[in-house]
């Protein structure tokens, strides 16, 4: 398969909702590929815009190099150039060079650059990291700002000039005043993607800062309401957005906040209460215990 340009990649990821999608394990742990490609054929029925394969939400930090390669390849082949996926990559900068050559192999669209492990570091050392694998690899990069791996804006202007093909900026800082200087600074250079943990609840004022779209977890079990609260969100219908919130979102997170990791866990634990399972979380993440399975089913159940 050959992957759409850059561009093309900015284009398509800023007009529309983002998906998340889960990676299905069995029991045992192993990747079950026929529920992964069923689930990815079903998400691609309700629209979205591009699809993370092999991101925070399908567990990369567990997956090995083989096991990232096919997951990814099954995601692009059942995809089939119907929405771009773009696929994790992270780690040091030799494994993340890796990681983006077996997603280039793999069909994917483009990178989504997550933090390097562990360490904190200097901004030139970051930007040398962002350097390095977007030159090792011919696909569009999204650079994932969170945690240990801080851009500003002049550090972010550099690697743009630098740089042809990092052409997104996805935030889960959530500083409002860096993200008004990049916007301010940078303009439409990058396509600018929300990615705090339950984006939605960031989604409309963040649209006022240049965040035309997010990824959504929650489009794993509820879809039509993902889709939903996005197209309210783009219309700035407030009342809708906020009867959203008060009624399914801040309910859920506080679920989600109950115990850390929960943010993947959560929505694994979707997938099982509409009657799509896609198996257990792997370690270090834990799943919902029952009388929190039983919580998020009643508020599924309201939603649905």
């Amino acid at each position: 398969m050959t992957p759409i340009s850059a561009e093309e990649l900015a284009k398509k990821t800023g007009a529309g909702l983002l998906s998340f999608p889960v990676t299905h394990f069995t029991d045992s742990f192993e990747f079950s590929e026929e529920l992964y490609r069923e689930h990815i054929e079903w998400l691609l029925q309700h629209g979205p815009a591009g699809l993370f394969a092999a991101g925070g939400t399908g567990e990369f930090f567990s997956l090995t190099l083989q096991e990232f390669s096919e997951v990814v390849s099954a995601a692009a082949q059942q995809t089939n150039h119907r929405v771009p996926v773009v696929a994790g990559c992270g780690y040091g900068t030799a494994i993340a060079k890796q990681f983006a050559q077996a997603a280039e192999t793999a069909g994917a669209d483009g990178l989504l650059l997550l933090p390097p492990y562990l360490v904190s570091s200097e901004a030139a050392g970051l930007m040398a990291h962002v350097e390095a694998v977007c030159a090792s690899t011919r696909l569009g990069v999204i650079f994932y700002n969170r945690d240990n791996a801080i851009l500003h804006e002049d550090s972010l202007e550099r690697l743009c000039a630098r740089c042809p093909n990092l052409v997104g900026f996805k935030d889960g800082h959530g500083d409002i005043e860096l993200m008004t200087r990049i916007y301010a600074r940078l303009g439409d250079r990058l396509t600018y993607i929300g990615g705090l943990p339950t984006a939605e609840t960031f989604a409309l004022p963040y649209l006022e800062m240049g965040v035309t779209t997010y990824s959504s977890a929650i489009f794993n079990f509820l879809p039509r309401f993902a889709q939903s609260f996005y197209a309210a969100v783009r219309r700035r219908d407030h009342d809708e957005v906020f009867q959203k919130l008060r009624n399914f979102v801040l309910p859920y997170i506080g679920i989600r906040s109950r115990r850390k990791g929960y943010a993947v866990s959560i929505v694994k634990a979707g997938m099982r209460v509409i009657g799509r399972p896609a198996g257990p979380v792997r370690s270090p993440l834990v799943d919902l215990d029952p009388g929190e399975m039983d919580a998020l089913a009643q508020l599924i159940a309201r939603c649905s």
